[in-house]
């Protein structure tokens, strides 16, 4: 029997996922359970009610000076996120 060229596991993973319509959504969970790694435990249990809809991350914050704070880096964040998960998944961020 004659091999034929090789192909990687991770990429026929990724090229079925993204057939399937599951590759957004495994990335805006791997987005969503970065948020402590990014924003550190201190600032992560302030947040409550985590989720993303169409590319915008919403994020309930028990804290109105932390929210601001919050507020000011959100570019840095969008930006951090993203490049966590190697894709551009949100493009925003709502404080509440």
């Amino acid at each position: 029997m004659k091999r034929t060229r090789a192909v990687l596991i991770g990429d026929i993973v990724r090229r079925y996922l993204r057939e399937e319509g599951l590759e957004t959504p495994l990335n805006e969970y791997r987005l969503v359970h970065s948020w402590e790694e990014t924003v550190g435990r201190g600032v992560a249990a302030y947040t409550r009610n985590i989720y993303i809809r169409n590319q915008v991350l919403y994020v309930h914050v028990v804290s109105p000076a932390l929210r601001q704070n919050l507020q000011m880096c959100r570019e840095q964040l969008v930006n951090r996120l993203n490049q966590n998960v190697g894709a551009q998944i949100i493009v925003d961020i709502v404080f509440h």
